[in-house]
Protein backbone atom coordinates (compact mmCIF):
# COMPACT_ATOMS: atom_id res chain seq x y z
CA UNK A 1 0.00 0.00 0.00
CA UNK A 2 1.27 3.47 -0.83
CA UNK A 3 1.76 5.63 1.91
CA UNK A 4 -1.09 8.45 2.21
CA UNK A 5 -2.47 10.79 4.89
CA UNK A 6 -5.71 9.85 6.10
CA UNK A 7 -8.61 12.36 7.50
CA UNK A 8 -10.12 11.80 10.87
CA UNK A 9 -13.51 10.92 8.59
CA UNK A 10 -12.27 7.91 7.33
CA UNK A 11 -10.81 6.29 10.05
CA UNK A 12 -9.21 2.87 7.83
CA UNK A 13 -5.95 1.88 9.00
CA UNK A 14 -5.97 3.92 11.97
CA UNK A 15 -5.02 3.43 15.93
CA UNK A 16 -5.16 5.79 18.98
CA UNK A 17 -3.62 4.85 21.97
CA UNK A 18 -4.21 6.58 25.57
CA UNK A 19 -1.93 5.65 28.54
CA UNK A 20 -3.83 6.19 31.83
CA UNK A 21 -3.57 5.86 35.14
CA UNK A 22 -6.98 4.90 36.53
CA UNK A 23 -10.74 3.77 35.82
CA UNK A 24 -12.55 6.80 34.91
CA UNK A 25 -9.12 8.96 33.15
CA UNK A 26 -10.42 7.75 29.61
CA UNK A 27 -13.82 9.61 30.13
CA UNK A 28 -13.26 12.43 32.73
CA UNK A 29 -10.43 13.78 30.91
CA UNK A 30 -10.23 12.13 26.98
CA UNK A 31 -13.44 10.78 26.62
CA UNK A 32 -14.69 13.09 24.32
CA UNK A 33 -11.60 12.98 22.07
CA UNK A 34 -11.50 8.68 22.20
CA UNK A 35 -15.27 8.63 21.51
CA UNK A 36 -14.79 11.15 18.41
CA UNK A 37 -12.45 8.95 16.76
CA UNK A 38 -13.68 5.50 17.39
CA UNK A 39 -17.19 6.81 15.94
CA UNK A 40 -15.21 7.49 12.60
CA UNK A 41 -13.46 4.26 12.17
CA UNK A 42 -10.30 4.48 13.93
CA UNK A 43 -9.72 1.59 16.54
CA UNK A 44 -9.29 3.64 19.72
CA UNK A 45 -7.31 1.53 22.53
CA UNK A 46 -6.47 2.18 26.02
CA UNK A 47 -3.94 1.28 28.83
CA UNK A 48 -4.84 1.65 32.58
CA UNK A 49 -2.08 1.55 34.96
CA UNK A 50 -3.76 0.56 38.05
CA UNK A 51 -7.34 -0.57 39.20
CA UNK A 52 -8.23 2.64 41.26
CA UNK A 53 -7.91 1.31 44.73
CA UNK A 54 -7.42 4.30 46.70
CA UNK A 55 -10.49 6.31 44.99
CA UNK A 56 -13.27 4.49 46.65
CA UNK A 57 -13.90 3.94 50.60
CA UNK A 58 -14.68 0.19 51.65
CA UNK A 59 -18.40 0.76 52.91
CA UNK A 60 -19.22 2.28 49.20
CA UNK A 61 -18.54 -1.03 47.27
CA UNK A 62 -22.14 -1.70 46.59
CA UNK A 63 -21.53 -5.65 46.63
CA UNK A 64 -18.40 -5.85 44.84
CA UNK A 65 -15.50 -7.68 46.91
CA UNK A 66 -13.38 -4.96 46.23
CA UNK A 67 -12.79 -1.29 45.36
CA UNK A 68 -10.72 -2.19 42.37
CA UNK A 69 -13.19 -4.73 41.00
CA UNK A 70 -16.14 -1.97 41.24
CA UNK A 71 -13.72 0.44 39.37
CA UNK A 72 -12.49 -2.01 36.89
CA UNK A 73 -16.67 -2.71 36.08
CA UNK A 74 -17.06 0.68 35.95
CA UNK A 75 -14.23 0.60 33.24
CA UNK A 76 -15.88 -2.12 31.60
CA UNK A 77 -18.99 -0.22 31.01
CA UNK A 78 -17.70 3.16 29.93
CA UNK A 79 -15.20 1.57 27.64
CA UNK A 80 -18.52 0.09 25.99
CA UNK A 81 -19.80 3.38 25.47
CA UNK A 82 -16.70 4.97 24.04
CA UNK A 83 -16.51 1.96 21.59
CA UNK A 84 -13.04 1.34 22.67
CA UNK A 85 -11.22 -1.93 20.48
CA UNK A 86 -9.40 -2.84 24.09
CA UNK A 87 -8.57 -1.81 27.48
CA UNK A 88 -5.24 -3.31 28.56
CA UNK A 89 -4.28 -3.20 32.56
CA UNK A 90 -0.68 -3.20 33.81
CA UNK A 91 -2.11 -4.30 37.18
CA UNK A 92 0.15 -2.16 39.33
CA UNK A 93 -1.78 -0.19 42.37
CA UNK A 94 -3.22 3.12 43.04
CA UNK A 95 -0.67 4.95 44.55
CA UNK A 96 -3.28 7.43 46.09
CA UNK A 97 -2.28 11.50 46.08
CA UNK A 98 1.26 13.36 47.15
CA UNK A 99 1.95 12.47 51.40
CA UNK A 100 -0.39 9.43 51.63
CA UNK A 101 0.47 6.07 52.96
CA UNK A 102 -0.43 4.36 50.06
CA UNK A 103 2.21 5.92 47.95
CA UNK A 104 4.66 3.40 50.10
CA UNK A 105 2.69 0.36 48.83
CA UNK A 106 5.22 -1.63 47.27
CA UNK A 107 3.19 -2.92 44.13
CA UNK A 108 2.01 1.20 43.69
CA UNK A 109 2.41 2.82 40.38
CA UNK A 110 4.22 5.43 41.86
CA UNK A 111 6.90 3.26 43.74
CA UNK A 112 7.98 1.30 40.36
CA UNK A 113 11.04 2.22 38.89
CA UNK A 114 10.48 4.17 34.98
CA UNK A 115 12.26 2.15 32.92
CA UNK A 116 10.22 -0.69 34.60
CA UNK A 117 6.94 0.57 33.51
CA UNK A 118 8.34 1.33 30.07
CA UNK A 119 8.83 -2.04 28.68
CA UNK A 120 5.16 -2.88 29.88
CA UNK A 121 3.53 -0.29 27.84
CA UNK A 122 6.36 -0.50 24.68
CA UNK A 123 5.42 -4.18 24.46
CA UNK A 124 1.97 -3.21 24.15
CA UNK A 125 2.63 -0.24 21.90
CA UNK A 126 4.37 -2.78 19.41
CA UNK A 127 1.53 -4.91 19.94
CA UNK A 128 -1.42 -2.08 19.17
CA UNK A 129 1.11 -0.39 16.40
CA UNK A 130 -0.73 2.87 17.01
CA UNK A 131 0.04 6.29 15.00
CA UNK A 132 -1.12 8.71 17.57
CA UNK A 133 -0.53 7.91 21.56
CA UNK A 134 -1.78 10.09 24.22
CA UNK A 135 -1.38 10.51 28.07
CA UNK A 136 -0.96 13.23 30.85
CA UNK A 137 0.95 16.22 30.60
CA UNK A 138 3.81 15.95 32.49
CA UNK A 139 2.34 17.69 36.06
CA UNK A 140 -0.01 15.11 35.87
CA UNK A 141 -2.47 17.15 34.94
CA UNK A 142 -3.37 17.95 39.21
CA UNK A 143 -0.08 16.25 40.11
CA UNK A 144 -1.13 12.87 41.03
CA UNK A 145 1.68 10.72 41.72
CA UNK A 146 0.17 8.10 39.43
CA UNK A 147 -0.55 10.57 36.27
CA UNK A 148 2.65 11.84 36.44
CA UNK A 149 4.67 8.31 36.59
CA UNK A 150 2.90 7.06 33.67
CA UNK A 151 3.33 10.33 31.62
CA UNK A 152 7.12 9.66 32.40
CA UNK A 153 6.84 6.04 31.15
CA UNK A 154 4.64 6.40 28.17
CA UNK A 155 7.15 8.95 26.72
CA UNK A 156 9.99 6.51 27.39
CA UNK A 157 8.01 4.01 26.17
CA UNK A 158 7.50 5.61 22.89
CA UNK A 159 10.92 6.29 22.17
CA UNK A 160 11.70 2.52 23.69
CA UNK A 161 9.09 0.64 21.43
CA UNK A 162 11.14 2.20 18.19
CA UNK A 163 14.07 0.94 18.78
CA UNK A 164 15.11 -2.29 17.02
CA UNK A 165 17.97 -3.09 19.77
CA UNK A 166 15.62 -3.44 22.52
CA UNK A 167 13.66 -6.66 22.85
CA UNK A 168 10.29 -6.92 24.19
CA UNK A 169 8.45 -10.31 23.69
CA UNK A 170 10.00 -11.02 20.10
CA UNK A 171 7.77 -8.26 18.91
CA UNK A 172 8.98 -6.22 16.08
CA UNK A 173 9.95 -2.57 16.77
CA UNK A 174 7.40 0.28 15.93
CA UNK A 175 7.47 3.87 15.98
CA UNK A 176 4.03 5.80 16.23
CA UNK A 177 4.46 9.15 15.06
CA UNK A 178 2.85 11.47 17.45
CA UNK A 179 2.69 12.15 20.37
CA UNK A 180 0.10 14.23 22.46
CA UNK A 181 -0.23 15.01 26.02
CA UNK A 182 -3.83 16.11 27.58
CA UNK A 183 -3.77 18.96 29.23
CA UNK A 184 -6.23 22.10 29.80
CA UNK A 185 -6.08 25.75 29.39
CA UNK A 186 -5.54 27.34 33.30
CA UNK A 187 -8.10 29.78 32.68
CA UNK A 188 -10.31 27.88 34.16
CA UNK A 189 -7.97 27.02 37.18
CA UNK A 190 -7.36 30.35 37.43
CA UNK A 191 -10.38 31.66 37.80
CA UNK A 192 -12.08 29.16 40.42
CA UNK A 193 -9.17 29.66 42.65
CA UNK A 194 -10.11 33.22 43.03
CA UNK A 195 -14.25 32.53 43.16
CA UNK A 196 -14.59 29.00 45.44
CA UNK A 197 -13.53 30.82 48.85
CA UNK A 198 -16.47 33.23 48.05
CA UNK A 199 -19.13 30.41 47.82
CA UNK A 200 -17.16 28.86 51.55
CA UNK A 201 -14.83 26.23 49.40
CA UNK A 202 -11.19 25.49 49.67
CA UNK A 203 -9.37 25.61 46.73
CA UNK A 204 -6.98 23.50 48.46
CA UNK A 205 -9.24 20.92 49.13
CA UNK A 206 -10.96 19.37 46.12
CA UNK A 207 -11.96 16.35 44.88
CA UNK A 208 -14.03 13.36 45.87
CA UNK A 209 -11.28 13.04 48.68
CA UNK A 210 -10.61 16.31 49.23
CA UNK A 211 -7.29 15.75 47.92
CA UNK A 212 -6.80 17.97 45.19
CA UNK A 213 -4.91 21.06 45.66
CA UNK A 214 -6.10 23.65 42.88
CA UNK A 215 -3.57 26.09 43.96
CA UNK A 216 -0.34 24.07 43.10
CA UNK A 217 -1.25 23.82 39.65
CA UNK A 218 -3.77 26.70 38.87
CA UNK A 219 -0.59 28.34 37.10
CA UNK A 220 1.44 25.70 35.83
CA UNK A 221 0.64 26.38 31.60
CA UNK A 222 1.07 24.42 29.06
CA UNK A 223 0.79 25.29 25.30
CA UNK A 224 -2.17 24.23 23.68
CA UNK A 225 -1.01 22.38 19.65
CA UNK A 226 -4.62 20.84 19.26
CA UNK A 227 -8.18 21.44 20.05
CA UNK A 228 -10.67 18.49 19.07
CA UNK A 229 -13.93 19.34 18.93
CA UNK A 230 -16.35 16.73 21.56
CA UNK A 231 -19.86 18.43 20.61
CA UNK A 232 -21.01 15.88 18.44
CA UNK A 233 -20.01 12.88 21.33
CA UNK A 234 -20.74 14.77 24.43
CA UNK A 235 -24.00 12.78 25.12
CA UNK A 236 -21.71 9.60 24.69
CA UNK A 237 -19.29 11.01 27.43
CA UNK A 238 -21.94 12.01 29.84
CA UNK A 239 -23.22 8.76 29.21
CA UNK A 240 -19.76 7.27 29.88
CA UNK A 241 -18.73 9.79 32.59
CA UNK A 242 -22.13 8.55 34.38
CA UNK A 243 -20.62 4.75 34.39
CA UNK A 244 -18.23 5.86 37.02
CA UNK A 245 -20.79 6.60 40.04
CA UNK A 246 -17.79 5.94 42.71
CA UNK A 247 -16.60 8.95 41.40
CA UNK A 248 -19.64 10.85 41.15
CA UNK A 249 -20.26 10.34 37.38
CA UNK A 250 -17.93 12.83 36.42
CA UNK A 251 -20.09 15.91 37.75
CA UNK A 252 -18.69 19.02 39.25
CA UNK A 253 -20.53 20.54 41.78
CA UNK A 254 -21.62 23.70 43.33
CA UNK A 255 -20.00 26.90 41.56
CA UNK A 256 -17.30 24.86 39.88
CA UNK A 257 -20.44 23.01 37.63
CA UNK A 258 -21.71 27.06 36.72
CA UNK A 259 -17.72 27.70 35.18
CA UNK A 260 -17.62 24.52 33.49
CA UNK A 261 -20.52 25.36 31.54
CA UNK A 262 -18.74 28.41 30.19
CA UNK A 263 -16.46 25.98 28.59
CA UNK A 264 -16.02 25.29 24.58
CA UNK A 265 -16.75 21.86 23.96
CA UNK A 266 -13.31 20.62 23.31
CA UNK A 267 -10.84 19.13 24.49
CA UNK A 268 -6.97 20.50 24.24
CA UNK A 269 -3.37 18.78 23.92
CA UNK A 270 -0.03 19.85 23.99
CA UNK A 271 2.16 17.90 21.25
CA UNK A 272 5.14 16.42 21.95
CA UNK A 273 6.20 14.56 18.66
CA UNK A 274 6.95 15.86 16.38
CA UNK A 275 8.54 18.54 19.10
CA UNK A 276 8.30 21.17 16.72
CA UNK A 277 5.09 23.26 17.26
CA UNK A 278 2.47 23.01 14.13
CA UNK A 279 2.50 26.55 12.56
CA UNK A 280 -1.62 26.63 13.62
CA UNK A 281 -3.29 25.03 16.17
CA UNK A 282 -4.72 21.03 15.15
CA UNK A 283 -8.05 19.86 15.16
CA UNK A 284 -6.99 16.41 13.97
CA UNK A 285 -4.77 14.18 16.18
CA UNK A 286 -4.08 12.39 12.55
CA UNK A 287 -3.25 15.55 11.16
CA UNK A 288 -0.01 14.45 8.80
CA UNK A 289 -0.15 10.61 9.64
CA UNK A 290 0.34 8.34 7.15
CA UNK A 291 -0.34 4.81 6.84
Amino acid sequence: MSEQSHPSTDGHGLRLLAVLAHPDDETFGTGGTLAYYARRGVEVYLICATSGEVGVAPPDLRGFNSSGEMRRAELRCAAQILRLKDVHFLNYRDSGMTGSPDNRNPEALAAQPTPQVARKVAALIRQIRPQVVITFDPIGGYRHPDHIAIHNATVEAFWMAGDPSVELDGLPAHSPQKLYFHTMSRRFFRLAVRLLPLFGRDPRKLGHNRDIDLTSFADVDFPIHAAISIRSVLKAKDMASACHSSQGGGRLLGPLSGLQRLLPAQETFMRAVPSEPPRSREHDLFEGVTV
